[in-house]
């Protein structure tokens, strides 16, 4: 019955211990597994300081967090006294530069309102309306070019996005008085003339630019 299993196994014990034999002289299998060498102790030098600093190591470490905490202390400390505290402060508040002074020379503003002085002494109150008008659009045209485009009316020119609060209010009053006359057929009187002579007067001075 033995020789019919070792028949059917096809190997008998013999040749099992050969190859377990062969199997083991392999030197490219390893079945022993070494121990790791212990680590090289640490040099004297460093056990010697760890035994000497060993009583104090608390008092080191809190010492250490201390010098943090202060380093920490003063960097806040600079911050503060370079920008001031983050809450509780009024933003800084930038004024605008101040839009340089314009004003119209006095020698050609004199001559303009002695021409229209001389059409109004002569009972032509619409043509020195409209003379003042025209020069006043002339002075935005300086002042900020490009604003008056050909196909604005007078009324255009007062709504425009780049004329100052003040030269629209006093400009518009120049154009309301010669539109009334050339639309609404209402006749520039004496009154008229001077309304728009003053408007006039307003709209040259420098400060309804700023």
């Amino acid at each position: 019955m033995a020789a019919a299993g070792n028949a059917a196994g096809g190997m008998d014990a013999g040749d099992f211990a050969a190859a377990h034999d062969r199997l083991r002289a392999d030197t490219a299998i390893q079945f022993d597994m070494p121990l790791a060498p212990p680590p090289a102790p640490p040099p004297q030098w460093l056990i010697s300081l760890l035994k000497a600093v060993g009583p104090y190591i608390e008092y080191i470490a809190w010492g250490l967090l201390i010098l943090a905490a202060l380093a920490l202390l003063y960097v806040v400390a600079r911050h503060v006294i370079a920008h001031g505290l983050p809450f509780g402060r009024t933003p800084k508040t930038t004024t605008p530069d101040a839009a340089p002074e314009w004003r119209p020379e006095a020698g050609p503003a004199r001559q303009l309102l002695a021409e229209a002085d001389a059409l109004a002494a002569a009972g032509h109150y619409a043509e020195a309306v409209h003379l003042l008008l025209h020069r006043s659009i002339e002075e935005i045209e300086r002042r900020r070019p490009h604003l008056v485009r050909p196909a604005f009316t007078s009324r255009d020119i007062a709504a425009a996005d780049g004329l100052p609060g003040e030269t629209r209010r006093v400009f518009s009053r120049i154009a309301a008085i010669v539109e009334a006359s050339l639309f609404g057929g209402r006749a520039v009187d004496a009154a008229g003339w001077q309304a728009a002579r003053t408007a006039y007067e307003d709209f040259a001075l420098p400060q309804v630019w700023r």
